[in-house]
């Protein structure tokens, strides 16, 4: 079936489906695998010259991991996905594939930490270095920091904890006049809502142990590549040993289904509680790129075709850590733990400790709420809780 034409939400229903080639099964069946048999040695040799797309090792990828993987490089407008164990693997293969000792990378201070930590307690072990940008540089002010030796832009827009955007397009067109790769977490958009490669990226990312499984039980990485830089990729996954479980990739394809749906509740509940909050006593700023009142809103406006379920706010000067931790324990219904996107709310402090390079954030507390699927009557109920403990402490 050709979907290129089809809406978006009825193209996450049926990319990577082929009932016909699995005796007309809806889904596309869970393969376990290490062994591949082949009829004859010639034919051993031959799959062996295609690795990367037909079945030839388990661990290189079966039927439903290459109809995962198409299905992503379809929906976000690439040329080949690939497959890896987390969000955090795919961050660390997709850099680490254009990079080599004496070689210098440029990455956004509002980084995943993940990202971050590679880039000090890794790369730098092997003489690659990190220069970290404020992320709400604009081309011309990022071009001095470009060396003869940067190898690779590192880009998330948003950042998933202080939510700036960034220029991507302007940003990717600096870095291909110095022939750098430019690399973008995208897992905040999803595919649905960013499609990455339309804005000049060479590499997308996606934690999809966020929205695409939905439902807080697997962990699941992707990166989404051009056709100049698939193979580059696929071999740095290869040579680090990175595998997609089946089990996984089983659950990523049915996560896919539901996206669209999921999604537009999470981000429509994420907008009835930043507008709610907003108007609270306590609070000094929203910060999400699909707040009217950010400074990303028209970034995010032209780039991306919908918001998501992940946004912060800061709390008025007056607040401490300990008021914070207040607000945050008395919750119910939203639950403190780490990764967002899932199908339950959550509730973390906002740890800034890392972040230097950009010296304009000011020293309020911060909250970040991930939306679930809860009703929001019901949510902003829990968050008057969090209200009252906070101003118990005053």
């Amino acid at each position: 079936m050709d979907t290129e034409n089809l809406q978006p939400e009825t193209r996450f229903v049926h990319e990577g489906r082929a009932p016909q080639d699995y005796a007309g099964m809806v889904n596309p069946p869970l393969f376990r695998a290490s062994t591949v048999l082949f009829p004859s040695v010639a034919a051993m040799m031959e799959a062996e010259k295609n690795w990367h797309a037909v079945p030839y090792y388990g661990r290189h990828g079966t039927p439903s991991t290459f109809a995962f993987e198409q299905s992503m490089a379809d929906l976000e407008g690439g040329y080949r996905a690939i497959a890896v164990s987390s969000g955090t693997a795919a961050l660390t293969t997709a850099i680490a594939a254009f990079v080599k000792a004496g070689d210098h990378i440029l990455t956004t201070d509002g980084a995943y930490a993940p990202t971050r930590k590679f880039c000090e307690n890794f790369l730098q072990r092997f003489g690659v270095e990190t220069t970290y940008y404020p992320p709400t540089l604009s081309a011309e002010e990022l071009a001095p920091l470009i060396r003869p030796n940067t190898k690779v832009l590192f880009l998330e827009s948003p950042s998933s904890l202080t939510m700036e955007m960034q220029d991507v397009p302007a940003l990717c067109a600096l870095a291909k006049q110095h022939k750098i790769t430019t690399i973008l977490d995208n897992t905040w958009s999803t595919p649905l809502h960013c499609k990455a490669f339309a804005l000049g990226v060479d590499v997308s990312v996606h934690s999809a142990t966020k929205y695409i499984l939905g439902h807080s039980d697997a962990m699941l990485g992707v990166i989404t590549t051009t056709e100049n830089t698939y193979l580059r990729v696929k071999q740095a996954a290869a040579l680090f040993g990175h595998h997609a479980a089946p089990e996984e990739i089983y659950l990523a394809q049915r996560g896919l289904r539901t996206l669209p749906v999921r999604l537009k509740q999470q981000a429509e509940t994420a907008f009835t509680l930043m507008t709610w909050i907003s108007q609270r006593a306590e609070v000094a700023q929203i910060l999400s790129p699909s707040w009217q009142e950010d400074v990303g809103f028209a970034l995010w406006q032209r780039d991306c075709t919908g918001g998501a379920g992940l946004f912060s706010f800061a709390l008025q000067p007056q607040y401490t850590q300990q008021h914070c931790h207040a607000f945050i324990d008395a919750l119910q219904l939203f639950g403190i733990g780490f990764s967002w996107g899932g199908y339950e709310s959550l509730a973390l402090p906002v740890n800034l400790q890392g972040i230097r390079a950009n010296t304009a954030y000011p020293d309020n507390q911060r909250i970040r709420l991930s939306m679930g699927l809860e009703n929001a009557i019901d949510l902003q109920h829990d968050l008057e809780k969090g209200f009252a403990a906070l101003n118990a402490l005053s």
